[in-house]
This record gives C-alpha cells, structure tokens and sequence, in this order.
C-alpha cells in the first residue's frame, strides 16, 4: 500500500474524492438538523447565528441539494433584513444579540445568491433575492473611503467604527464580485459597484499596510485576498508562500492565530480553497485531508483542537459553519456542483486593475 504522503503527491483529481457523496450527505444533514423553523441557522443548537456564517451553511445546504432548507435560509434573511439594507452582527432565535452592523456580514447574501442560483437555475428565488441584495451592497458601498476600503461596521445609531479590516474588505471585494454578476443576469446596470470593486481590489493589492487595521496574527488576513480573488497567479502563491510557516501545522491545519496552537476547521479549509483558487491543488488537497481528523461519528466537525494536548475548543463545540467550510472546500476539489469554483474561479475583468492606477 503506498504512502499517504506520496498519494498526496500525484494529481488530486486522480484520488478519491475528498469527501464521499455519503459523507457529504451526512454533514449537510447535521446543518439542517441545528436550522431552525424560522430558516436561522445558528452555530450551535440553542446558540447565535450571525448572516455570514448563515449564508455559509445555506451554501452547503444548497451543494447538499437540500433546496428547500436553504430557500428557507435566505427567506430568513429577506424577512429580518432592516430597511437600510443590513443585518445585525448576531441573532438569537427571539431577538436580536448584538445591533453592530458589519459591513462584510452583509455583503456576504450576495455570494449566497449567487451561489444558490448557480446550482439551481431558480429565476423566482433569484427574483426574490436580488431586491435583498441591491440593498446590502448599498449599505456596504456606503461605508466605503476615498481610497477604497471599506469601514468594518457601524454602530446600531448608525455610527461607523473609524477602521477597516483586511479580511472584512477581500471578502467584501469576492461578494461585490458576486453582486456584479448577480446584476448582470437580472438586467441591471450597476456601474458604481465595478467602480467601487476596482477601488477596493486596488486598496487590497497595493495598500494593505496603511489602509486596513493591523491583524498579522490572523489567519485569515494572510490568505482572505487569495481566497476572494482579489490577488492572483504568481503574486497569490508568493503570498501563500510568505507566511507558511507562521500558520501551517503540517499535519494537522492552519492555526487561526499565528502564536497560538490552535487548529481551526473553517480556517484550514478556506486557506485550502485559497491555495486551489492560486493553482495550488496538491497543497489544498493536502490541507484538506488533514482536517479528517476532526470529523465526528455523526459527520459533525469540531471548531477547533489545541495541540498537542488534543482538547477541544470552545469546549466540545461542533458548529454548522465549521461543517459548512467543510462541505465547501470538498466541493470546490470534487466539484460536485454547479458552483464548485465560486471561490477558485478567477474573474477576467479584474485582472486589469492589478496595477496602482
């Protein structure tokens, strides 16, 4: 029998899938199981749900083909959604947690819909979701500087926070690219967001010390411009390659934070889709495979482990986005569905703003 390592090693369309169809289906089962009757999805059952990590789950319901349950999902997300075109940062099943408004949780419906509308052909859920969209993206633009960024959040008065986030504003740029698309096949014109995705991309690329609120520690500052499209090709890999070692445990995943021992699922999986979208198979298989271990008997995945102790983190926690990245990531290698690369497919049209104007 050979090696694991050297499986790993050949063209990673030619092992096994990354997940089977059973396991899939039995992660995505979980998912629905948590949702609620309302269509919220929280992390945890009898926990929060915030629209980002809701739309993620939607996702994995919709690659699950469990349709009905995510058309739920999004028609929770039309139902609460306030009359400036935001959400607020957290829900519980009765009310609202937290009022902050967070400009990437809104932007994120756009990817969403996308997402959805690509795997289902559904023009009535695309019909029904494209007003809900138009307003996110107008209330994320409003928050977005001169130069480009885009202000983390405002306050529940409305008052903006005074920085931006690296990590917030790629996965911004990725849904206004989502948006764009979604404008183009419901004919509409929107030519200020293409203005203001070149801004950002623009900022992202040739401005990230001085525009964005320092967070080297985190993850997801290191590969969110890959993963979102924003940086490509050769300068996407170089940037992977930077700060390898600072975040890869090889082995066992991507720490969240660079000093701390801490493997997280959602992290290892998106840094693997990352690598995919940069032309990196093998390493994003790799990475990919590593997580396994965190996999529960029902198909679960837990958030986090510390090693070397192995404990669990927070303290026996399987949440439905930790599941969600999962069923992404396996997707996006196994290409099950309609919308496997939404993550790893380069968009033309950037590519020419990949120069400081």
């Amino acid at each position: 029998m050979p090696h694991r390592d050297d499986v790993l090693r050949r063209d990673p369309a030619a092992v096994a899938p990354a997940l089977t169809d059973a396991e899939r289906d039995e992660t995505v089962r979980g998912i629905e199981e948590w949702q609620l009757k309302s269509g919220m999805i929280p992390w945890v059952p009898d926990g929060h749900a915030d629209p980002w990590n809701h739309v993620e789950a939607a996702m994995a319901l919709s690659v699950g083909g469990r349709f009905s349950a995510a058309d739920r999902a999004y028609q929770w997300l039309a139902d609460i959604q306030r009359a400036d075109g935001a959400w607020c940062q957290y829900y519980l099943a009765d009310r609202v947690e937290q009022d902050k408004l967070d400009a990437n949780v809104c932007a994120y419906v756009a990817t969403g819909v996308l997402h959805h509308w690509r795997i289902t052909g559904d023009r009535g859920f695309l019909d029904t979701m494209w007003p809900v969209v138009d307003a996110a993206i107008g209330f994320v633009l409003g928050l977005q500087t001169e130069r480009g960024e885009i202000i983390w959040a405002r306050h529940g008065d409305g008052t903006p926070w005074a920085f931006a986030l690296l990590t917030g504003s790629s996965s911004i740029f990725h849904s206004l690219r989502s948006a764009l698309t979604l404008a183009e096949v419901v004919g509409c014109e929107r030519p200020g967001w293409r203005r203001a995705a070149d801004r950002l991309a623009n900022t992202i690329r040739h401005h990230e010390h001085d525009a964005f609120s320092p967070k080297r520690r985190w993850a997801m500052d290191w590969y969110y411009p890959v993963l979102s499209g924003a940086v490509t090709g050769e300068a996407a890999r170089q940037r992977l390659a930077a700060r390898r070692d600072a975040f890869v445990m090889d082995g066992h995943g991507v720490r969240c934070v660079s000093d701390r021992p801490w493997i997280t699922t959602a992290e290892t999986c998106e840094c693997a889709m990352a690598h995919l979208a940069a032309g990196e198979a093998d390493v994003a298989r790799a990475l990919f495979d590593w997580i396994g271990s965190l996999r529960t008997d029902e198909g679960r995945y837990w958030t986090g482990v510390v090693l070397p102790q192995g404990d669990y983190f927070p303290t026996a926690e399987r949440s439905t986005y930790s599941s969600a990245a999962v069923v992404l990531a396996a997707d996006a290698i196994t290409r099950w569905s309609a919308a496997a690369d939404i993550f790893t497919l380069p968009h033309p049209a950037d590519q020419a703003n990949d120069r400081e104007p």
